[in-house]
């Protein structure tokens, strides 16, 4: 039997079939960045399954056998003895700096989008974004310049003014305050830049407007500012929960260089991806780190389709899908 096609269907076909050729360009300037999340992160998806095996080197993935039972590379993690401690800290340290981060960001970026002369606020933008490109080797030997017992600016001071050293490289509670601290000098100028261009992006005619309505500035941040800038902080923001059991959004290694691997403070430093990669590094069990890596990942996935549930129940337009 012959099908009849509609001549209604053959213009959509049509009228599509145009669009899609128009957009090929855009196509083109999209495949060098597809192609390389697909190596990078799409190909190597397929290494969850040495969770779940005994793998060994000369086998391959696919040649090495299946472990049994099967979850018994979980149980590293889930019968360690620091499980309870590295957890409690990676959930901490991302609280903390998710609140912390975003305020201060939130502060700069409206404080910025305040400096009306070029010169000074390019200036301003440059000096807090230097921090982001340093590494976290370079930050290492800034922090340990200021806190090493017998060399450090901070203990040279306390000392010069009769006061007593602090070792705070034995000390894991200072480590609690230090670390957020860090994370923050490194990484707000980042987020700041952000909020600064979706700011830039609010119409200005709604400034105008409450200007000419006696609004104060403080009345225009509150009432303008903020309520344009929700939908980008609940981006970010959900960006930040699927990342909650990582640790420090993946400046983990932040956490291991940061206090020279300090055996003392590993109570307050240690976090859920330096105690696998010390213990890889130890007995080099890839079975036992591809399972936690898969563990982090699969809470992380389900934590930002929870918090995107609540939120599409609150306001659907603020939701990321």
């Amino acid at each position: 039997m012959k099908t009849i096609t509609s001549p209604s269907h053959k213009g959509k076909s049509y009228r599509a079939l145009r669009s899609a050729r128009r957009q090929v360009p855009f196509y083109f300037m999209m495949g060098p960045g597809l192609i390389f999340i697909t190596i990078l992160f799409y190909i190597p998806m397929a290494g969850v399954l040495i969770a779940f095996k005994d793998y060994k080197a000369r086998d391959g993935i696919l040649g090495s056998p299946w472990m049994d039972p099967l979850f018994k590379n979980f149980e590293f993690y889930f019968k360690s003895d620091a499980a309870k401690t590295v957890t409690f800290n990676t959930l901490f340290y991302n609280l903390i700096e998710a609140v912390a981060v975003t305020l201060c960001a939130l502060a700069l970026a409206i404080l910025l989008s305040e400096v009306k002369n070029k010169f000074v606020s390019a200036t301003y933008k440059g000096s807090i974004l230097l921090p982001t490109f340093l590494s976290w080797i370079v930050i290492q030997y800034i922090f340990f310049s200021l806190l090493s017992v017998d060399r450090g600016i901070v203990n040279s001071t306390i000392t010069s003014n009769g006061g007593e050293a602090i070792y705070w490289y034995s000390e894991p509670s200072y480590w609690r305050i230090i670390m957020p601290i860090a994370y923050l000098w490194k990484n707000v100028g980042y987020y700041s830049v952000l909020y600064v261009a979706a700011i830039a992006g609010i119409n200005t005619d709604y400034y105008e407007a409450a200007q000419l309505d006696g609004a104060s500035k403080w009345q225009r941040i509150r009432y303008i500012t903020l309520p344009l800038l929700s939908p980008t902080i609940i981006v970010l923001s959900l960006l930040w929960v699927g990342k909650l059991f990582n640790g420090g959004l993946g400046d983990w290694n932040g956490f291991y260089t940061l206090p020279n691997d300090a055996g003392a403070l590993y109570p307050a430093t240690d976090v859920i991806d330096t105690l696998v990669f010390r213990s890889l590094k130890k007995i080099n069990d890839y079975g036992m780190a591809s399972a936690i890596g898969l563990y982090q990942a699969v809470v992380g996935f389900f934590l930002v389709l929870i918090s995107n549930y609540i939120i599409k129940k609150k306001d659907p337009d603020s939701a990321l899908f």
